[in-house]
């Protein structure tokens, strides 16, 4: 007897979030400028804290970068400063980052995961392979700017908390995963 692939609580809901027609109820321009902004900010935050990071951004100033998924995007902008901004709508990017993965449950998996997502990578090699470095070798410490602010136990708390919340979850994709549509039950 063949098996046969049932429907989960899981596949359909990967389903369902499959056809969510991203932006049907787009944001108003104002709330995605804003979002966009803090983005930059966190980023520029980041960025910061690695001399190296910034010295490589330097060297691509002026260029730009369109990051894109879905119907999502944003261009940014390489400053003097070592830093990114937003750039003009009507900038031509000098390197285009796509997300290939359309599956937002796909994505969630592989950042929980730790894994990067599949992006396709068109324009300056030179660019590229900065950006490529970037990823690499920046990283945020959560725990550290929580201490900061507010205090060595109450950041650490947040911190295990957050780990916590990221295996929980990191469990739960591979339980979607495991039952997703076209594969057989177990």
């Amino acid at each position: 007897m063949g098996s046969m692939a049932t429907q989960t609580p899981f596949s359909f809901l990967e389903s369902f979030v499959e056809k969510l027609p991203l932006p049907k109820f787009a944001p108003p321009a104002w709330a995605v400028n804003e979002a966009q902004r803090r983005i930059v900010l966190l980023l520029n935050h980041v960025l910061m804290q690695e001399s190296e990071a910034m010295a490589r951004l330097v060297r691509q100033r002026d260029r730009i970068m369109l990051v894109q998924w879905r119907s999502f995007y944003f261009k940014l902008i390489a400053t003097p400063a070592g830093l990114l901004d937003l750039a003009d709508e009507q900038a031509k990017p000098d390197l285009v980052l796509t997300v290939t993965d359309e599956s937002p449950l796909a994505l969630a998996q592989a950042v929980f995961k730790g894994e990067k997502p599949a992006v396709r990578i068109e324009g300056d090699v030179q660019l590229a392979a900065e950006v490529s470095w970037l990823t690499e070798h920046v990283r945020w410490d959560m725990e550290e700017d929580l201490a900061r602010i507010i205090g060595d136990v109450p950041a650490h708390t947040l911190s295990q908390m957050a780990h916590t919340l990221r295996t929980s979850l990191q469990e739960f994709l591979a339980k979607a995963a495991a039952f997703a549509p076209g594969k057989p039950a177990k």
